[in-house]
């Protein structure tokens, strides 16, 4: 039995800290998952940019209203959802990942919490478990699943690497020439057919 393992960010839908730091002009944060491999630090990077400029959850979450997903993504999903088990496997946090899962059909998500103090001040993150997206392969693995993975960042290759099959999307230029085992395909048809040809 197959089950589809995607990331969020940058595969179904734009980067929210990207989009964020536009909208607030604070470039700092378009620093994403692409540019540093240790989530730890990246998240309390930004956390500190966040108290530095007196932003909080509200104003994060009045920009992931503003957006969509990409273009095709949530006709891509329903059709592979169609075909086999999907899952999105997310390093994002719940009080993000919400409104976007409405937007793409409520599809299933397993992310992160963020914490939040009365104000709206974010004050730090819960990590749902330690190495969230290898975890969540191994686990599915051990319930019978056979993982099939694809996404764009660092924190994705753990997913892949441990996957029967793995899947670069729309991802760097430096990951592909370091991972070039795994097909990088940049349209949604490119991804539904390498999907279908493992299935």
């Amino acid at each position: 039995m197959n089950i589809v393992c995607l990331d969020l960010e940058g595969v179904l839908v734009p980067e929210i800290w990207i989009a964020f730091a536009k909208a607030t002009g604070i470039p700092e944060l378009e620093r994403t998952t692409r540019d540093e491999p240790d989530y730890d630090k990246l998240m309390k990077f930004r956390i500190g940019i966040l108290k530095e400029h007196g932003l909080g959850l509200k104003e994060i979450q009045e920009t992931i209203a503003t957006i969509d997903p990409m273009e095709g993504a949530k006709e891509f999903l329903d059709e592979l959802r169609g075909l086999t088990q999907v899952v999105i496997i997310s390093d994002t946090f719940e009080q993000f990942a919400k409104p976007l899962m409405e937007k793409l059909g409520m599809p299933t998500i397993f992310c992160n919490t963020l914490e939040v103090a009365e104000d709206g001040e974010i004050t730090g993150f819960k990590m749902r478990c330690e190495k969230s997206k290898l975890t969540t392969v191994r686990a599915l693995q051990s319930c019978g699943f056979e993982t099939i993975a694809s996404g764009d960042s660092f924190n994705d290759l753990a997913m892949i690497e441990a996957s029967k099959a793995g899947f670069l999307f729309r991802t760097t230029d430096q990951i592909k020439a370091d991972y070039p085992q795994y097909p990088a395909y940049t349209t949604y048809d490119e991804l539904l057919a390498g999907i279908k040809s493992v299935l």
